[in-house]
């Protein structure tokens, strides 16, 4: 049985008119650590709405740990945690107090000495023991998120979600929050990740797919997808212009240019163009496709 099913999952908005998810169908394994990209407006959201109980989908099934989503509601929420995107928090509770209420909402019983010490526990992982009095109102943005993710794992959920987790969040919470997720699931908990930040699904998830206008383009080991991408990657910063036959071949960020070669060969020819333009090359470097050039071939960038 996997940690999460989704089986011909189908969610179609405005009476027909918009088709957000088309028949997604993939499952994680437990103890996974599973990345799912996609750009803006691919229906990861969405899928994880429906996972979640917050949208109901059009046809197909979804179940947590076996749990039907819709039929065996209560089990199926019970087994997730969910970081959102969104910073969402009570103004009228402290950081110790939020956690004792969602707790609560989750039914944990038993010794309230043992619940007392998971929470200091969370409180000492996710950098917040000398926040546990503070009243959420007082903590920044990234303080939030890491409340956010505490939240999430109070009840101790076997399947863990985050969504965007470190999405404008500082390096510091980012470091803390992967050694303790990463932590979490060498210990058995399935993660299921949604990032815009490749670097982070590349280095953490063992399996990824790819989402593109509802449908899964890409489902493969993360190993996998890089090799099946053979390719030698030049990178190296100009301030120049490049000559036009090599335009159509480049991915530009700001002084940062990587071009994409399939030879030896064909190394030789780009930087024969360049010399031959007179274009001054820094920091020049030859190396494998990472998953930001994965991603974009598969999802037919131009650029």
């Amino acid at each position: 049985m996997p940690a999460v099913r989704f089986d011909r999952v189908t969610k179609t908005y405005a009476g027909g008119g918009v088709r957000a998810l088309d028949g997604v169908s993939f499952d994680i394994e437990r103890g996974e650590f599973f990345g799912l990209l996609g750009p803006n407006g691919a229906g990861k959201t969405t899928l994880i709405s429906v996972l979640a109980g917050l949208t109901r989908a059009s046809s197909g099934r979804v179940a947590v740990m076996g749990h039907d989503v819709v039929d065996d509601f209560a089990a199926a929420r019970l087994a997730l945690g969910i970081v959102p995107q969104e910073l969402v928090f009570d103004p009228f509770f402290s950081v110790r107090e939020a956690l004792r209420i969602q707790s609560g909402y989750f039914g944990v019983r038993g010794d309230k000495k043992a619940n007392d010490a998971w929470i200091d526990e969370l409180l000492a992982n996710l950098g917040l023991a000398d926040k546990a009095d503070a009243n959420l109102r007082q903590l920044s943005g990234g303080m939030k998120r890491r409340v956010l993710v505490a939240q999430a794992l109070v009840h101790r959920p076997p399947v863990i979600v985050l969504d965007e987790p470190t999405a404008g969040v500082d390096v510091e919470l980012r470091q803390t929050l992967w050694h303790f997720i990463a932590r979490l699931n060498r210990s058995g908990h399935t993660v299921l990740l949604t990032t815009h930040y490749l670097e982070e699904a590349e280095a953490l998830c063992g399996r990824i797919a790819m989402l593109k206008q509802g449908r899964v383009v890409a489902l493969d080991r993360t190993s996998a997808l890089l090799s099946g991408m053979a390719s030698t990657m030049l990178r190296f910063k100009t301030d120049q212009p490049l000559p036009p036959a090599v335009v159509p071949l480049a991915r530009v960020t700001g002084r940062i240019v990587q071009l994409k070669a399939h030879d030896a060969a064909e190394v030789e020819r780009l930087l024969a163009a360049l010399r031959q333009a007179e274009v001054r090359v820094e920091d020049l470097e030859i190396g494998r496709a990472d998953l930001e050039d994965v991603f974009l071939e598969t999802m037919g960038s131009e650029r």
